[in-house]
């Protein structure tokens, strides 16, 4: 059977997400908690796991950067799925009546949640942890009346004998993740092809030359829905992009383009053409 990386522990929103894609895999995976994302994606490179389905973007508080960084630094990964997953946080507690004095999840769902705390709780003490299973294990842990509560999944908070306190408590209703689901390089599969990522490292210091990549997508016809830039750590002012681009139903044009647009760039990456999958936002 193969194996399927994820944040975990189990009760993570990286969990949920992975239950769901595993759902819809002809060959169903086993799926292996990792403690962080960098090990997630460490574990599919050093052949630990066969895949593994990190976050990469969340639609109120952006990119998440270590894969960003990550997917930038290596060249032996790519990209075989994308999941969209809608994403529901929940505040669980040890006692329905508590009165709520600490707040623990981990950073992205207190971002998420930031202007519904600063309303609802507004003298609560909020504390970031490595996870959303995490937050909920320790307010589980700590005295009935320590009035520690965690934001998580509604799965977290119950398998750890935790009560709602409030649900659905983000700030946009359209809260969403996108994930990429990776592999090594030699996985094979014969999946659609909605979709691709660029990475390159353009120089700066010409001027235009970012410019005069745009255009070499723009006047064949290629799509490009999302662009990223993130520091290419060679020196100040100096940026790696990131481009998602529809595959056009001309895939010939997406080949020329990537080729020109290689021979502007000090060096360039395209991790794969993949399927993209929406899962119905009811589900947490």
């Amino acid at each position: 059977m193969k194996t399927l990386g994820y944040l975990g522990p189990a009760g993570t929103h990286s969990e949920a997400a992975a239950l769901y894609l595993n759902g819809l895999l002809p060959e169903k995976c086993e799926l292996v908690p990792l403690p962080n994302i960098y090990a997630a994606i460490q574990a599919v490179e050093k052949g630990k796991v066969d895949t593994c389905l990190v976050p990469v973007e969340n639609s109120i508080e952006g990119s998440i950067n270590i894969t960003l960084d990550t997917l930038a630094s290596t060249d032996s990964l790519k990209v075989v799925r994308e999941l969209i997953w809608g994403v529901h946080n929940h505040l669980m507690g040890r006692d329905a009546s508590q009165t709520v004095t600490k707040i623990l999840s981990h950073a992205q769902p207190l971002a998420q949640c930031r202007e519904y705390l600063r309303k609802n709780y507004p003298n609560a003490e909020l504390d970031a942890v490595v996870s959303t299973a995490a937050a909920a294990e320790q307010v589980a842990e700590s005295p009935v009346d320590s009035g520690w509560a965690a934001i998580c999944t509604e799965r977290a908070g119950l398998m750890n004998g935790l009560v709602p306190l409030a649900h659905n408590i983000e700030d946009h209703d359209n809260n969403s993740t996108r994930f990429y689901q990776l592999a090594r390089n030699d996985y094979e599969a014969e999946l659609p092809q909605d979709k691709t990522l660029i990475i390159c490292q353009i120089d700066g210091k010409d001027a235009g030359r970012l410019c005069e990549v745009l255009l070499e997508m723009a006047k064949r016809d290629v799509n490009m829905t999302r662009i990223e830039s993130r520091p290419a750590r060679t020196g100040l002012g100096e940026y790696i992009f990131f481009f998602d681009v529809d595959v056009p139903d001309k895939g010939e044009n997406l080949a020329e383009a990537i080729r020109a647009i290689e021979k502007k760039s000090i060096w360039l990456r395209n991790p794969g053409r993949f399927p993209v999958i929406s899962a119905p936002n009811k589900l947490d």
